[in-house]
């Protein structure tokens, strides 16, 4: 009967890790001496926080051996999309933060992670914000390509983060910080505006500028504290703190406040929001209260509210803190005729320390108490005493300064063998890094001369895609009921942001039963599901394909077809060739922003919401609604039909958004005679001027 109870009896949830920021040696030191279990950090190359101070190659050493003597983890940010001349140094980076120590990387790119999967198979690999993972499909999909942990999206409920950990994949929670307006890994405005990606860690910050009314891109700052014990109950294996671009004393402030929530204590928000905060702080995504209350911006008396807490604050983390696992266990050993022996034990840690021969004692002996004086100085350690037993022949003493010195080789020793324990075990495999050229040119994979495929947004747009020629057309999946029993051409896409992955599902397995067969997946849960359910699949722009390593892990994934990143310049549209046939987009509105809090009906409403957005210069950037998410597209379309030959494509992709339906057989028309679709109002995007490098240059 007890056996029968033992076994019935629920498990107990592991302790859920809380997970710093760390842009500067200050703030990782910030964050250790407040209380957290790990920290992330980013080195001088991929990181997506390029503009924070960063860890050059000898700092990053020496922060991972400070976490691992106090028993923290660090995560080293490696999240940005990577094109194919960088490869080889994203590699050198990984290897070089497994030699270092680092616990694991966060990656975004599909291809990096793929190479480091082979490369480094026993990496711990986090699947970044960046990877726009929002459902469980989602997160399923990331463990089988290697994850061991996903990063959830920001814009998440507590009911869908819920069904997320439900799925037993490792689920990181952001827990309070900053709020991108965008879904991450789908901003597409900094770039665009100015060549500084927010893939590749150079986001400019355009939202926090006024746009319509107000400040209607620029979101208040999380604070899910209040709910971390329900999402920790939850199952929840990790809060992350957002701010590797903030000042150490805010690092300090946040882990002090989710320590304490987490400890069943009472967290100082005040001080929180007196460091930091967008006029007050938002959990409207968790809450599910969507509105123009999750919206802020930084103001004056925001800025001077910092100055009366910040001493205090700085005060908090001065001083060497105590390992959690640092209580030590000392024993001393003194007998005539032999070197003084002190050995220090921590866990499953020992070692010992040999010095001086002890003399006879003029005056007094020395006793345990004489001794425990002397090994209690432990103030500017990780240690603490716990224990001392001490093994003294009769009538000997050793002077103060003997046990001193002891003392401190001992904890010299127990240091670096804190360090080298804590070090993961990590395996490196050469590879060929011209793998994916081998692909390069074969007919399964190019298509002469390119195909046209047009991609419409609106119902009235249809009739005139089907007439225009096209090879192939995009279409949103509410729309396939309209074309019957797909002929090949026809293309679902389905919604960039799924607000309701069940019934999704639902909808496709009916549109796959009725002989649809081809889908466009804008996520990387869609392309699990379709898989699933037989669609022949491709893959849209969110994935954010710049390399052929990504391309050859979209192709191992099952997909047939790519959409390049349109954050590509021409000659590394070229390097990305030849795995898979790969779309290029060649004219329309490019997407600036997914968002799931409308900024339209954050300053107006729905009834009279205009579908447009204006910025401070009088430009207007439509706005398309729909599946619990809005898309902001660019004020001018991008036109590169006169110039179709400088894009490498076996796929040129026109996509039509706002447009009248007879711009779709013009600009078709156009595109195959290699003249402009537009006179003016246009931009080249970035095929010839591309985005920043990590250094802005």
């Amino acid at each position: 009967m007890s056996e029968t109870l033992s076994r019935l009896k629920p498990m107990s949830k592991p302790k859920p890790e809380l997970l710093a920021p760390a842009g500067s040696m200050e703030s990782l030191t910030a964050a250790v001496r407040c209380g957290a279990d790990a920290v992330y950090a980013g080195g001088k190359l991929f990181s997506a926080r390029a503009n924070a101070s960063n860890f050059s190659d000898e700092e990053l050493a020496e922060a991972v051996q400070y976490c691992h003597l106090h028993g923290v983890k660090l995560y080293r940010a490696m999240n940005t999309v990577v094109f194919a001349e960088e490869v080889g140094d994203f590699l050198s980076e990984a290897k070089k933060s497994a030699e270092m120590g680092v616990d694991g990387l966060i990656v975004q790119d599909l291809g990096m992670a793929r190479l480091v999967r082979e490369c480094l198979p026993d990496m711990k690999l986090n699947a970044s914000t960046q990877m726009t993972i929002h459902t469980p499909e989602g997160a399923s999909f990331a463990q089988e390509m290697g994850f061991s942990r996903v990063v959830a999206a920001r814009e998440l409920s507590l009911k869908e983060l819920e069904a997320i950990i439900a799925t037993g994949v490792e689920t990181e929670v952001f827990i309070h910080g900053a709020l991108c307006m965008s879904v991450s890994g789908q901003c597409y405005m900094s770039a665009m505006i100015g060549s500084r990606s927010a893939n590749r860690g150079m986001c400019a910050q355009a939202c926090r500028l006024p746009f319509g009314r107000d400040y209607d891109l620029s979101l208040k700052d999380l604070c899910g504290i209040p709910h971390i014990k329900a999402l920790a109950d939850m199952g929840a294996a990790s809060f992350k703190i957002e701010g590797r671009m903030k000042r150490p004393e805010y690092v300090a402030a946040a882990v002090a406040a989710c320590r304490a929530a987490l400890d069943g204590g009472e967290p100082d928000l005040d001080v929180l929001r007196s460091v930091f905060s967008r006029s007050g702080f938002t959990d409207g995504y968790l809450t599910g209260k969507l509105g123009k209350d999750m919206f802020g911006y930084r103001t004056k008396e925001d800025v001077t509210a910092a100055e009366t807490v910040l001493p205090k604050l700085r005060e908090s983390y001065r001083k060497e803190t105590k390992a959690a696992d640092g209580a030590a266990e000392f024993y001393v050993h003194l007998a005539e005729g032999e070197p003084t022996r002190l050995e220090m034990s921590c866990g499953d840690i020992t070692v010992s320390a040999e010095g001086d021969v002890p003399e006879r004692a003029v005056k007094r002996p020395a006793d345990d108490e004489y001794l425990q004086r002397q090994l209690d100085r432990l103030g500017d350690t990780v240690y603490s005493l716990r224990s001392l037993k001490a093994d003294i022949g009769e009538g000997l003493t050793v002077s103060a300064a003997a046990v001193n010195a002891l003392r401190r080789e001992a904890v010299r020793k127990m240091d670096e063998a804190r360090i080298l324990n804590a070090k993961p075990v990590q395996r490196y495999i050469e590879t060929d890094l011209t793998v994916p050229a081998k692909f390069s040119g074969t007919a399964e994979n190019s298509c002469c001369p390119p195909k046209i495929r047009v991609r419409i947004y609106r119902e009235n747009q249809l009739a005139a895609a089907i007439a225009s020629g096209a090879d192939e057309i995009v279409l949103p999946i509410e729309m396939c009921g309209k074309v019957g029993e797909s002929d090949g051409r026809f293309i679902a896409a389905l919604p960039r942001f799924c607000a309701n992955e069940a019934a999704l599902c639902v909808k496709l397995k009916d549109l796959r039963e009725k002989g649809f067969e081809r889908l466009l997946c804008t996520n990387i849960a869609y392309i699990k599901i379709g898989r699933e359910l037989g669609f022949k699949l491709s893959g849209g722009f969110g994935l954010n394909i710049a390399n052929p390593w990504a391309a050859l892990a979209a192709r191992e994934a099952g997909l047939s077809d790519i959409t390049a990143s349109f954050e590509c310049r021409t000659d590394q549209l070229k390097a990305l060739r030849g795995v898979l046939p790969t779309a290029v987009i060649v004219y329309g509105r490019l997407p600036l922003m997914l968002t799931r809090n409308c900024p339209a009906k954050g300053a107006i409403n729905c009834k009279s919401c205009t579908g447009n957005l204006l910025d401070r210069t009088g430009r207007t950037f439509p706005i398309i609604c729909g599946n619990g998410s809005s898309e902001i597209f660019n004020c001018v379309p991008l036109m590169m039909t006169d110039k179709a030959e400088d894009i490498p494509a076996d796929i040129y992709e026109i996509d039509l958004t706002v447009e009248n339906p007879d711009m779709i057989k013009y600009t078709a028309d156009c595109l195959k005679q290699k003249k402009k679709a537009l006179e003016k109002d246009y931009t080249r995007g970035l095929y010839y001027r591309g985005v920043c490098a990590a250094d802005g240059k």
